[in-house]
């Protein structure tokens, strides 16, 4: 018993000792001081309040040159250590039984290290073993006394632990106990996962077989610091921390482990972790295919989410090649069929295409550059996948004669660029070939394979719909350009009264439904028509079509703005209701109702410019001093909302040189700018004075469209002419039939005065017929005016609204034939009417072309007659 304690105060010292070096060994500061002017000065005090703190007899520090820093006995300052501090300057702490300056001692060193891991001092606590066996005599008495008192009650509890721990074991005696043990033992190391407990210093104190395995533990690692078991820094950081851990991966050696870690603090009085460990090597591949996988789809999803965002074919190719890149492959071209880029979808599939999109390489490449149309020759995985419509893999371009035999040379240059695998995907849509991609792997990727393949086939047949709705979009947009420039003005004709300029920009989405017209009318007028028609594509073009053409016959009809536009009205409810009874109701996505219009009419020779609208924006005009102002017309919805109600017009008189400037409202909405502020930069657009049509509209494009428009845009800029009153002559006629020859008379001296004696004589019986008509059939006042344009225009006008006609004369009709003359010997004529009655007018051309020589007057004046 004594021994037992000898040794256990001993014990007492070695622990004391020990942990008075570590304490001090690691404490914040160190190795600043160390490294200071004056280690002693400053860490004497500071050992001495420790020594005296813990117990020990000296705190020692000295550095690896031997000279002592601190020592209980000053005298040992600055003198040279004498010790087995060996251990210690390698690296290593210890505790053991030596004869010092202090006498025989229990000496614990333990060594400073650096950031580095260099060991630079050295700390050691020793305790005189005379002072341990003053310790061992001091408690000896009480010893005795506990001792006997212990004999006696050790004798009675011996029963009642006994008794206690039979309960606990549930009646179990050593032997089942033993068997108990044993039984878990064999379960701990027959597991196929490893086992680890530790206590609470982050020593281990079990491992089963299978930890030792997986972590390549050594023989002898129960009782050693988890940090010294030689583990990845990475787990043993994990296991000599309190964290919790769950299925976290680590790396061991070449295996993948996965580490499960719990305090045992809840369960029970002992504070320590178990960790359980998982072999995962054998599961990583199947992870890896499955992260594959996953990336797979998650770049079908990002194909199917951009491949497609435009309707462009061109486009479309442009967007798989750059979302394959660099997520499938390191290069990627396409190749269309011809057709397909206009719009056609091919007859056959050809070997001939035309490659339009590259992505993953830089300008200087040495495949086929964009835009080259390329002829596969036979035997190429190319010509092989368009011919059979398969897909064709070369996981060795290298060796790969077919591929090489295209060009040589250039395939040498690829091979040089470092791409070495190929696989080449039709793109079929609908049973049809539209062209190829052609997918590219370097050397430093792995080549392709069948399951490569596979992916690339599903990849292009997703993008090859796209392509074909763009193909499709592209021949609908041709068709629907075809028509509306069919259907727009040519050329706007020349006349005098206007000199005009236009512009019309396309939307985005494709044509729509804007329109305009320049339609000379007779006496020196020129009718300005501005329209806007719901929608885009074929439908719109063709709505278009069909108010334009309403228009034209209206204004054969010369008819008033107001009037024009509720015909137009008339006519487009009319055509909505016809064309959805025939639909069953459903052609109400293609209704004209809606439609906008804007009539202006400007009359050369009074400067009067008469204009209405139906729901149009309002037209602007320019004055000759470059201001501008807006034009107020009344209000009117627009066509096919009307619902019978009647237009009406504004009359204005416009200064010459005044420029008109009508438009749609593509022009000025935009979703991100106020209509009043567009409105504003369009004033500010058109105002300066001295411009001519064609600039002006250059002008307002550049300032209102620096882009694509969302809408189309029709733009229309006219400069009035008005008409020199030297060329105007005008007489009141009385009604008289006596007056007719004076009246006539004044008409060939004018023309005269201007030079048109070679059409006298016509334009003699052209006024005397339409002179005598006037007297005979129609009211005062009568008037004559003659004006010279582009051609000679006869008016007669008079105060009655009927006017003559001509029909077929029967055989007893005796006279009345001059209409027939008038139509004869004029190149048109018609009748106008107006508030104060009506006008009949002819033009003749100014070359005094006569009229048919082969006509047979005689023959036919008797079958006509005018009433």
């Amino acid at each position: 018993m004594l021994a037992q304690i000898r040794r256990d105060t001993m014990a007492d010292a070695r622990h004391r000792t020990l942990a008075a070096a570590e304490s001090f060994a690691h404490a914040p500061g160190l190795l600043a001081t160390l490294n200071g002017p004056d280690p002693t000065g400053t860490l004497q005090p500071l050992a001495e309040e420790a020594r005296k703190a813990s117990g020990v007899d000296a705190l020692i520090i000295y550095k690896m040159d031997g000279i002592t820093l601190t020592h209980s006995d000053p005298g040992q300052i600055g003198k040279y250590v004498i010790g087995p501090y060996g251990e210690a300057a390698i690296g290593k702490s210890f505790t053991k039984t030596f004869q010092g300056a202090l006498g025989l001692s229990v000496i614990s060193a333990v060594p400073v290290r650096d950031p580095s891991g260099s060991v630079v001092a050295i700390v050691s606590s020793p305790v005189t073993v005379e002072k341990v066996q003053e310790s061992v005599d001091e408690q000896m008495p009480v010893f005795l006394g506990s001792a006997a008192g212990a004999l006696a009650v050790a004798a009675g509890g011996a029963g009642l632990v006994s008794r206690r721990l039979r309960r606990q074991t549930h009646g179990l005696g050593p032997a089942e106990m033993t068997r108990m043990y044993e039984h878990h033992d064999a379960v701990l190391h027959a597991v196929r996962e490893g086992v680890l407990i530790m206590g609470s210093d982050h020593r281990l104190l079990l491992a089963n077989d299978e930890a030792r395995r997986l972590l390549h533990l050594p023989t002898y690692a129960e009782g050693r610091a988890v940090t010294d078991l030689g583990l990845d820094p990475r787990t043993a950081e994990l296991l000599a921390s309190d964290r919790i851990a769950t299925d976290e991966v680590h790396l061991a050696a070449d295996r993948l482990i996965a580490v499960n870690k719990r305090s045992t603090t809840p369960f029970g009085g002992h504070r320590g972790s178990v960790v359980t460990l998982r072999d995962t090597t054998e599961l990583q591949s199947l992870a890896g295919r499955a992260e594959l996988a996953r990336e797979r789809l998650t770049l079908l999803y990002d194909a199917g989410v951009h491949i497609g965002s435009t309707l462009d074919v061109v486009r479309t190719a442009e967007e798989l090649a750059e979302i394959a890149v660099p997520r499938f492959a390191d290069v990627v071209t396409v190749e269309l069929l011809d057709p397909v880029l206009s719009g056609e979808e091919p007859r056959e599939a050809g070997t001939l295409l035309r490659r339009v999109a590259v992505a993953g390489l830089a300008e200087d490449h040495p495949l086929y550059p964009v835009g080259e149309l390329i002829r596969f020759i036979p035997g190429t995985p190319v010509a092989a996948s368009v011919a059979d419509g398969r897909a064709v893999l070369e996981p060795d371009l290298a060796n790969a004669p077919g591929w090489q035999a295209q060009d040589p040379a250039r395939a040498q240059r690829i091979l040089d660029l470092g791409l070495r695998s190929l696989a080449v995907v039709p793109l079929r849509a609908r049973g049809v070939v539209l062209g190829l991609v052609d997918f590219w792997r370097t050397g430093s990727s792995p080549p392709f394979d069948p399951e490569d393949l596979a992916f690339a086939e599903e990849l292009a047949g997703r993008a090859a719909v796209s392509v074909d709705n763009a193909r499709r979009y592209t021949r609908e947009h041709s068709m629907a350009v075809t028509l509306q420039r069919s259907l727009m003005p040519q050329a706007l004709p020349e006349r005098s009264a206007l000199d005009a300029a236009y512009r019309y920009r396309p939307a985005q989405a494709g044509v729509g439904g804007d329109w305009f017209d320049v339609i000379p009318l007779p006496g020196a007028r020129v009718a300005l028509v501005m329209g806007d028609v719901v929608g885009h594509g074929l439908h719109a073009a063709a709505n278009m079509g069909r108010l334009r053409v309403a228009v034209h016959n209206f204004c054969a009809l010369d008819l008033p703005p107001d009037e024009l536009l509720s015909h137009l009205d008339e006519l487009v409810t009319h055509i909505d209701a016809r064309d959805d009874s025939g639909d069953g109701g459903e052609g109400g996505e293609h209704a004209i109702t809606g439609a906008t219009c804007l009539c202006m009419i400007y009359d050369a020779v009074s400067g009067r410019l008469t204009a209405a609208t139906a729901g149009h924006l309002p037209p602007a005009v320019i004055h000759p001093d470059g201001s501008v102002e807006f034009v107020e017309l009344p209000v009117s919805p627009p066509l096919g909302l009307c619902a019978g109600l009647p237009f009406e017009t504004t009359d204005l008189s416009v200064p010459d040189g005044s420029r008109l400037v009508l438009y749609t409202d593509g022009l000025i909405e935009d979703r991100h700018r106020d209509v009043d502020d567009s409105l504003d930069a369009l004033r500010a657009a058109l105002a300066g004075p001295e411009r001519t049509p064609e600039a002006t509209c250059a002008a307002v494009m550049d300032a209102l469209l620096p882009g694509k428009p969302t809408d189309d845009v029709a733009l229309l800029v006219a400069a009035t002419r008005q008409l020199d009153p030297a060329d105007v002559a005008e007489w009141e006629v009385p009604r008289d039939p006596a007056a007719v020859g004076p009246v006539r008379n004044a008409c060939s001296r004018k023309l005269e005065e201007w030079g048109l004696e070679e059409i006298s004589f016509a334009s003699e019986l052209i006024l005397s017929e339409l002179i005598t008509n006037a007297v005979r059939y129609g009211r005062e006042p009568i008037r004559v005016r003659l004006l010279r344009d582009n051609g000679l225009t006869c008016e007669v006008s008079d105060g009655s609204s009927t006017s003559p006609h001509i029909r077929r004369a029967k055989d007893t009709d005796e006279g009345g034939r001059g209409l027939f003359l008038v139509a004869q010997f004029a190149d048109r004529w018609g009748t106008r009417y107006s508030p104060r009655g009506k006008t009949i007018w002819s033009v003749q051309s100014l070359d005094g072309k006569p009229p048919d020589e082969d006509l047979d007057g005689d023959a036919l004046l008797d079958r006509w007659d005018d009433a």
